[in-house]
């Protein structure tokens, strides 16, 4: 444990415990008015006077300086260390308690920084995001207080998420541009905070109902020009940290050079550019043109940011089969993923097929996933699978993803011209979406379960689904003779 208060304190409470008057410990090198002004705090003692002090007190120079001893500081470096691999290795709750220890046990301020971006991170994949977000929103204010120390992008990036996670829209596009916006000045084009920013901003634009923002970033993200894909990762980092230190962002400076020679031992981050083909995919299957064709110069319809009824945004429109055959190409890469994103992926390669008419084989995919049960319950350990993996801890997000599964499979069912397997279908993800919190995420699956209820010709579930996700969302509908038509549409 830490060593009580300060540096004065601990000198003066190893001073009674060893029996020693104040000139006993000053000896013939010091005065005993100066003990008396280091332990009430009125003088720091120098590197000198502190070893001289240890020797006397019987402690190390360490202790009296911080209040913790060689050996603790080591154990609590590789505590932290252990805390950031259980992260790493999907174990979030393991990882959680070793960062708190650390926080609880360090007064060393680069590691508890450490360790509280680790907590952050851990709280976040625990599913509990706003703890994180209060956490993040913390360490980018300490980042912007003190520049010199940190970088804000890490935090700031993080915030992107999280915000986009709880459905805070205007947030994660804010804070989205804010880190793209920074990225830029620093002409950093490549790189996980380029790929990770760029990717929370594409699918914040398709959420909010933005397809030529989202098109336009999806084309520089996936076909930058003058890419320079002949320099290394490390060498754009190491471009981006000169150019910080150029302008007197020291944080900045000093966080790229260590990316810079991270990337130099790294593989490719092939986990990192999977995530963003992830991301261009569905926003591909959410009614945004291919990406590998140029913007038109007009782009008709487009819904404006505030456009519509708040808390819904206005149907998802299915993508054209040219942007379907895009995505399943893109989904080609992203056999990296893992948990919750290999589920979403399995999901969208079952959505892409439908739309270019394969559905035999998105049929087939969708019908295994849901009878392994993987999207629900761990596997018994005698089973294997072929599969996605288990998509995570949280139930509410599993049965989110179970639901998706089965509105796709239902749409699959209506493609083949099979109305009544379609509706049983339907029903057993009505069944789910009730087990749902209110919130954005089941406003989104309630729609899409209403539209395709209409498919079916079910006016009434329809009418239902429609009313279900205004209330999910925190909304009432009006009552009206026309509430299965409009509702559909908000």
């Amino acid at each position: 444990m830490p060593g009580p208060g300060n540096v004065g304190e601990r000198v003066r409470n190893l001073r009674l415990t060893r029996r020693l008057s104040q000139a006993q410990l000053a000896g013939h090198d010091l005065s005993d008015s100066y003990i008396s002004l280091i332990e009430s705090g009125k003088r720091t003692p120098t590197p000198t006077v502190l070893r001289m002090l240890a020797e006397r007190l019987g402690c190390t120079p360490e202790y009296l300086a911080e209040g913790v001893e060689p050996e603790q500081r080591a154990h609590l470096e590789v505590r932290e260390r252990h805390a950031h691999l259980a992260l790493l290795g999907g174990d979030p709750g393991t990882a959680e308690s070793g960062f708190d220890e650390v926080i609880a046990r360090s007064d060393d301020p680069d590691l508890t920084s450490r360790a509280r971006w680790g907590r952050a991170r851990a709280l976040e994949e625990l599913g509990r995001a706003d703890q994180a977000i209060a956490l993040f929103e913390e360490l980018r204010e300490q980042a912007e207080r003190d520049p010199g120390r940190a970088s804000w992008l890490p935090p700031v990036i993080a915030l992107a998420r999280c915000y986009h996670t709880v459905g805070d829209l205007g947030q994660a596009i804010a804070l989205g541009e804010r880190a793209m916006d920074r990225l830029g000045k620093l002409g950093l084009t490549a790189g996980q905070e380029y790929t990770e920013a760029g990717r929370i901003l594409l699918l914040a634009y398709v959420d909010r109902s933005d397809p030529a923002r989202a098109h336009e970033l999806g084309r520089r993200l996936l076909h930058p020009e003058g890419s320079g894909d002949d320099e290394s990762t490390s060498v754009h980092y190491q471009r981006a940290s000169m150019r910080a230190l150029e302008e007197g962002t020291i944080g900045d400076s000093l966080y790229f050079a260590d990316r810079a020679l991270a990337a130099r031992s790294d593989a490719t981050p092939v986990q990192a550019r999977a995530r963003l083909d992830l991301a261009a995919a569905k926003a591909l299957l959410r009614g945004v043109m291919p990406f590998s064709e140029p913007a038109p110069s007009a782009v008709a319809e487009v819904v404006s940011p505030g456009e519509g009824v708040p808390g819904i945004e206005k149907p998802r429109a299915e993508g054209s089969r040219e942007a379907a055959r895009e995505a399943l190409e893109l989904l080609r890469g992203t056999g990296a993923l893992e948990g919750a994103e290999a589920t979403e992926s399995t999901i969208a390669k079952a959505r892409a097929l439908v739309l270019v008419g394969e559905l035999d084989e998105a049929i087939a995919e969708l019908e295994q996933f849901l009878d392994t049960g993987m999207a629900l319950v761990a596997p018994p350990p005698a089973r294997t699978h072929t599969i996605t993996p288990h998509p995570g801890n949280d139930l509410a997000a599993r049965t989110q993803k179970t639901v998706l599964a089965r509105l796709v499979l239902a749409r699959a069912r209506v493609a083949q011209g099979d109305a009544q397997a379609a509706q049983v279908v339907l029903r057993a993800a009505s069944e789910q979406l009730r087990t749902l919190p209110a919130g954005r995420p089941a406003a989104h699956l309630l729609r899409e379960l209403g539209e395709l209820f209409e498919l079916v010709q079910d006016t009434e579930s329809a009418a239902a689904a429609y009313r279900q996700a205004l209330e999910a969302a925190g909304l009432h509908a009006a009552p009206s003779q026309e509430a299965n038509h409009d509702l559909g549409r908000v």
